[in-house]
């Protein structure tokens, strides 16, 4: 088990909008969070990236996991789209959680950026602008910087945000592949189809009615809840 979350309660302008929350998410295990607006998946992740201090309940990690250890890629914004830097330097910032007494980048932080570049295909772009960039272009930009901080979790928020429908494929396709090699996924996604079709456990945010089960369990309250409905 690489996070074990229990009874955790959280909301923002001191508005509790989810309470006694518990999920666990292993090694490999590729999590879809989903809701309504306002439902509170922004703020679970930045409760686990420790932006934000829950109300009450636990987070723990193991299996040599830390917090400053997880892979991020955020919702796509215009402030990242504008960042001043190369791709190559925004890669190899991915490297700043490893860093601990050094003050500098050393060869292996370096190697490991040039093997994230090669691993999301973008070796050709490694020179440009970042801001130079397409929207597909920069979240693999971005992915390649999350495989430097982690090789065991990334959490994405609404990673296809923005992007037309045939990027979001290859993003999805993309996310599938670091997932099938062994890297635990958390994503909040508004796209239930993909959502559907990837994820191993769905995380539904309803305050004190959220759900965590897998997908086939997911999908058999969903069968049961329109029959209840049809009644």
């Amino acid at each position: 088990m690489l996070l074990d979350v229990n009874k955790l309660s959280f909301g923002y302008d001191r508005k509790e909008i989810v309470r006694n929350l518990s999920f666990t998410v292993g090694k490999g295990d590729y999590l879809c969070v989903i809701g309504e607006n306002g439902a509170g998946k922004t703020t679970l992740i930045k409760v686990l990236l420790n932006l934000k201090k829950p109300y009450s309940g636990t987070i723990a990690f193991s299996d040599g996991l830390t917090q400053h250890e997880i892979g991020y890629l955020p919702q796509h914004t215009s402030v990242q789209k504008d960042f001043p830097a190369t791709v190559r330097e925004i890669v190899l910032s991915g490297c700043l959680g490893r860093l601990g007494k050094k003050f500098f980048y050393d060869e292996e932080d370096r190697k490991l950026a040039e093997e994230s570049i090669r691993r999301m295909k973008i070796e050709d772009l490694a020179d440009r602008c970042y801001n130079e960039l397409s929207g597909g272009q920069q979240q693999r930009v971005l992915l390649a910087r999350c495989l430097c901080a982690t090789r065991k979790l990334i959490i994405l928020d609404e990673p296809s945000t923005s992007l037309d429908y045939e990027t979001t494929c290859e993003m999805y396709q993309l996310i599938g592949q670091l997932n099938r090699e062994g890297i635990a996924i958390i994503m909040i996604s508004h796209d239930l189809d993909k959502a559907l079709d990837q994820a191993k456990h769905i995380l539904l945010l309803e305050n004190e009615e959220s759900f965590f089960g897998t997908r086939d369990e997911y999908l058999e309250n969903r069968r049961k809840a329109r029959v209840i409905g049809n009644d």
